[in-house]
């Protein structure tokens, strides 16, 4: 327990569970990568090879955080998403030490800019800063830029 959640780790994801993570990727990250409807976003999971998911939830089993690991192009990549409520009380910190006792490299894409507006139209908070502290190596030449999203690649390795 950190602060009243527990971190569960499981590979499946049932119906209900997906849909909170739906609404949390829609809330926490910038609106330029958010999904219209969760059959898109199920797509989305789909997609990924050999995941594995950490969810932060609270004693009603509220889902409050998600981190996942999954391979992409011969690598093992992250990503974390945290509800606001609970950024900056160490639970970022205590699940990325549970991804990093899991693997010996993690690899990652991060907005390095706060220039995005979440749904709220609150502006969404580069958390690269936080991956700096981690431990976590910026790639700068490592770029990834599209119509929906600029980001730099960063990288762990143990």
């Amino acid at each position: 327990m950190i602060n009243g959640y527990r971190i569960i780790t499981t590979s499946k994801l049932d119906e209900s569970v997906k849909l909170q993570l739906f609404e949390l990727w829609n809330k926490e990250y910038p609106e330029n990568i958010s999904y219209n409807n969760p059959n898109d976003f199920d797509s989305y999971l789909l997609k990924l090879l050999h995941a594995k998911h950490f969810l932060v939830v609270n004693n009603e089993n509220i889902i409050y955080g998600w981190a996942f690991i999954f391979d992409r192009d011969n690598e093992r990549w992250f990503a974390i998403i945290l509800d606001a409520s609970i950024q900056g009380k160490g639970i970022g910190r205590e699940i990325l030490d549970q991804l990093k006792s899991t693997e010996p490299v993690l690899n990652g894409w991060v907005v390095d800019h706060n220039n995005d507006l979440k749904r709220s139209g609150q502006f969404y908070k580069s958390p690269i800063e936080f991956y700096v502290q981690c431990g976590f190596k910026i790639l700068p030449e490592v770029r990834l830029e599209s119509d929906t999203t600029s980001a730099v690649k960063i990288r762990w390795m143990a």
